[in-house]
């Protein structure tokens, strides 16, 4: 059976033939009465009346404005403190540690899904490598709620600075740096702009 409440033609019909009851009119709240209920709610909820507060002096209502400051900067430190123990709780790790083939499951895999793992696989004798692992270990001071590890075996080289590589973890979102833009040197392609100057000069 269809609504008799909706507002439909065929309702309008019935209704003018007295088949179905007219339509309730819903109760109009005006803005005053909207104002108040939400200045009533508000004293309720701080234990207030309207009376009270008109009945004090100015030095009352300072102390009462004093006192509400002093509850928020009590919230907010209760939230900071909060905050700082979860990254304190987080924050285990801070240095680079060297793990074998068979630590690697334990280290890497099981190491939880809220953790991030930064693994560098370095050669020994490589003065690049030995570079990565110094930055690594700044880094893991820097980023106690990141897991950095290193392994030793075969890796090609490249220049690398921290800046750089710091850069790289936060582009993988590895740890929050504020470092926004690619440190790295542009090159300039010096084929592709020789070409272009010898273009621009033939003019067969």
């Amino acid at each position: 059976m269809q609504d008799p409440n909706e507002d439909t033609e065929w309702n309008d019909i019935l209704r003018r033939k007295g088949i179905i009851p007219e339509k309730t009119k819903e109760k109009e709240v005006t803005e005053d009465q909207i104002l108040d209920i939400v200045e009533n709610t508000i004293n309720e909820k701080t234990g207030r009346t309207v009376n009270d507060l008109e009945k004090k002096t100015l030095d009352e209502l300072d102390e009462l404005e004093d006192e509400e400051d002093e509850r928020v900067i009590l919230e907010y430190r209760r939230k900071r403190i909060a905050e700082m123990q979860e990254l304190a709780r987080k924050g285990k790790y801070g240095e680079v540690k060297e793990i074998s083939a068979e630590d690697y499951v334990q280290e890497v895999n099981n190491a939880g899904d809220d953790v991030w793992v930064v693994l560098h696989l370095y050669k020994s004798g490589i003065p690049l490598c030995s570079l990565i692992n110094q930055y690594l270990t700044s880094l893991a001071r820097k980023f106690p709620t990141t897991k950095f590890l290193k392994r030793p075996i075969e890796l090609r080289g490249m220049k690398l600075t921290e800046a750089e590589l710091e850069w790289m973890l936060g582009q993988t979102k590895a740890v929050q740096t504020q470092i926004t833009e690619d440190p790295r040197p542009k090159v300039k392609d010096v084929l592709f702009s020789t070409l272009q100057v010898d273009n621009d000069s033939n003019d067969w």
